[in-house]
């Protein structure tokens, strides 16, 4: 999207600027020519799977995977599409997402609104060769209403992950009540236990997500337990349910998830915390707040082998990534590091 295109949608409300925009992505799929290949200092190797930068659409952008195919065309490292439940459900009532354009934030409230793991399904099942044609991940997560939340997760991921390239668990929306109960480590233990029986003789790999909301304690025992489950990595983080005091919107107080800018500083906090208790052994995905070059440059010193982001796309637009991927080239370069790959976990000690 260009600069203007960027101004027009902003005055529409949030989510039918949202809708708009995945729409127009979707429609514009057989117009985008795909860019020049990326640096190959770009390259990353990770969870079995070449990505060609490290710069991915987190989940929330592409909810029902109709917009990936163009968005990897733009260049994009990878999409991550979802969160998908296996019903379709509306999410919460509206308004629910809200605009901080002075603090470079959105807070949304969602819930999971998605048209159902069999719509989902069809689509990707039309997605092309795997990885040839780009990396895709799904994210899963359970209905509002079901009264076994482990069975959601389990049935999504059954359907889901034969079309994907990894699948990521949502345990940590704070717009469904209750999911985050599922980062205990108890339920996280039988949940993961599920997964990874449910995909026994499959190659997908599996991430969870977690909440940037954690202590050291919670991320202890979430460590302990991916490590122990066997599966292959983590994104940090979601959205978080704190309030900054300097945040200068009139939506500040709103309830929901907050991401963007104010999120930046925790979440690389807890990458790193999560870098130093899992070593070499998993893959961690950063996001939250990632809006430069040297914002994707520091979630990577900070333990990330691939980054994702969202909320700038809404203050910038697509052409962000070209300077990001310049920018975070640039990072590469002045500190004498070969690749990105180099360069993860620097500043983790």
């Amino acid at each position: 999207m260009s600069g203007l295109s960027v101004r027009i949608l902003r005055l529409l409300p949030p989510e039918t600027a949202h809708r708009a925009t995945v729409e127009l992505a979707a429609r514009l799929e057989f117009f985008v020519r795909r860019g020049a290949k990326d640096d190959p200092r770009l390259a990353v190797r990770a969870l079995g799977l070449d990505f060609p930068n490290p710069i991915g659409v987190a989940a929330g952008f592409d909810k029902n995977a109709r917009a990936f195919r163009t968005m990897l065309k733009l260049g994009f490292g990878s999409v991550e599409c979802g969160t998908v439940t296996p019903r379709p459900q509306p999410g919460n009532p509206r308004p629910r997402l809200y605009r901080l354009g002075e603090d470079g934030a959105v807070i949304n409230r969602m819930g999971f609104d998605n048209d159902g793991m069999e719509c989902v399904a069809a689509r990707l099942s039309r997605r092309g060769s795997g990885n040839a044609a780009g990396i895709v991940g799904i994210n899963i997560g359970a209905n509002k209403d079901s009264a076994e939340r482990i069975a959601d997760y389990r049935a999504a991921f059954a359907r889901l992950s034969p079309l994907a390239d990894y699948v990521s668990v949502n345990v940590s929306s704070p717009n469904t009540p209750g999911l985050r109960g599922l980062q205990d480590r108890d339920r996280l233990r039988a949940l993961l236990a599920t997964l990874v029986e449910t995909r026994a003789g499959k190659a997908v790999p599996l991430l969870l997500k977690i909440a940037p909301d954690l202590d050291e304690r919670a991320m202890d025992g979430i460590a302990a337990e991916v490590l122990a489950a066997g599966i292959e990595g983590v994104i940090v983080s979601n959205t978080t349910i704190a309030r900054p005091p300097w945040l200068r919107s009139r939506h500040a107080e709103e309830t929901g998830g907050l991401s963007g800018k104010p999120l930046f500083a925790t979440s690389t906090w807890v990458l790193a915390e999560m870098r130093k208790r899992v070593g070499t052994k998993l893959v961690l995905v950063g996001v939250g707040g990632v809006a430069s070059g040297a914002d994707a440059y520091a979630k990577i010193r900070a333990g990330a082998n691939l980054v994702q982001l969202y909320t700038a796309l809404v203050y910038e637009g697509a052409g962000l990534l070209t300077r990001i991927k310049r920018e975070l080239l640039e990072c590469l370069a002045r500190d004498g590091f070969a690749s990105v790959a180099d360069a993860v976990g620097a500043d983790v000690k």
